[in-house]
């Protein structure tokens, strides 16, 4: 039982879940971003995507997903100017803001990348970018088989 009273998934399942985030952390890594695991050492010091993993065995959505972190001077500045009383500060939405404008650049590196992955359609973190497996895992007929037409062009 997790700390709020849900069941954790099995030691196989998480296995699983541990294994898509490492790809999709090194799918970040190779396109050049900051990118780790929630819940690394020192990462809460750290700037980048950050890949969460959901230990509970029932999930309401995916199990994996990706936000972005500001650096944490910037979170610290919007953290400030709310307990100061004044939330309509622009450096409170930064942060926000920033990973609304990461997410569908995170989208294409990781689909790119082979990795399946959408916006997230959560209140609470609309940043987020929810992961649910790579394409290899899906069977053939029903891989994506279009080639952007930039694509073709740039490999002759």
């Amino acid at each position: 039982m997790s700390e709020y009273g849900f069941t954790h998934a099995s030691d196989e399942v998480l296995a699983v879940r541990n294994e898509l985030a490492r790809h999709v952390v090194q799918a970040l890594r190779r396109a050049g971003l900051p990118a780790f695991r929630d819940g690394e050492t020192a990462t809460a010091d750290r700037s980048g995507a950050v890949v969460y993993v959901e230990p509970d065995a029932e999930t309401a959505s995916a199990s994996v997903s990706v936000g972005w972190r500001c650096a944490p001077a910037m979170v610290q500045a919007a953290v400030d100017s709310l307990t100061s009383g004044d939330p309509d500060a622009p450096v409170v939405r930064y942060p926000g803001t920033i990973g609304l404008h990461m997410q569908s650049a995170l989208i294409k590196i990781l689909l790119s990348a082979g990795v399946i992955a959408t916006l997230d359609n959560d209140t609470m973190n609309p940043e987020h970018v929810l992961v649910f497996g790579l394409m290899s895992d899906l069977p053939s007929a029903l891989r994506p088989t279009f080639v952007p037409p930039e694509i073709i062009g740039a490999s002759r």
